[in-house]
């Protein structure tokens, strides 16, 4: 299944992502595509602020993966620096084991992907407008996408 969704403010992709939050369930796996600056880590804050965390979120870029506590626990990766380095990293270990994991730049680790995810792809229109398509990858996926409107 897939959908498509505008938004047309920061604010509105964060309330975008908080809604989704209340589906989410333990060993969930959310990729989040796109340029520089399109909006990945706002998602992710979204989902953090959905998921009851209150610490400040923000890009792992530097190192390679944060934790954050919450209803269920936010496991957030960036893998924009990993291409062919993430094997002693130990990440399989992490993605799709518990909590929800976020990956930032998947293409860079496809081989750690799930078969079964939720993939965002997130297109800069404008300075505040984003365009998201999300795409489910097995049923349990396609049920999280009924609740987008």
């Amino acid at each position: 299944m897939k959908k498509h969704v505008i938004s047309t403010s920061r604010a509105q992709t964060i309330d975008l992502a908080k809604h989704l939050a209340g589906y989410l369930f333990d060993g969930c796996v959310i990729t989040l595509s796109g340029d520089l600056g399109a909006g990945k880590t706002t998602f992710t804050q979204g989902l953090g602020q959905g998921l009851g965390i209150s610490k400040l979120i923000s890009s792992p870029t530097f190192t390679i993966m944060k934790q954050y506590h919450g209803s269920l626990d936010l496991i957030h990766i960036d893998a924009y620096r990993l291409e062919g380095l993430h094997q002693d990293l130990g990440l399989d270990e992490l993605i799709g084991t518990e909590g929800v994991c976020v990956i930032e730049w998947p293409e860079q680790i496809p081989d750690l992907i799930p078969a079964e995810h939720l993939a965002i792809t997130i297109t800069r229109l404008s300075e505040d407008k984003r365009d998201l398509k999300l795409e489910a990858h097995g049923a349990r996926y396609d049920a999280l996408l009924e609740f987008i409107s």
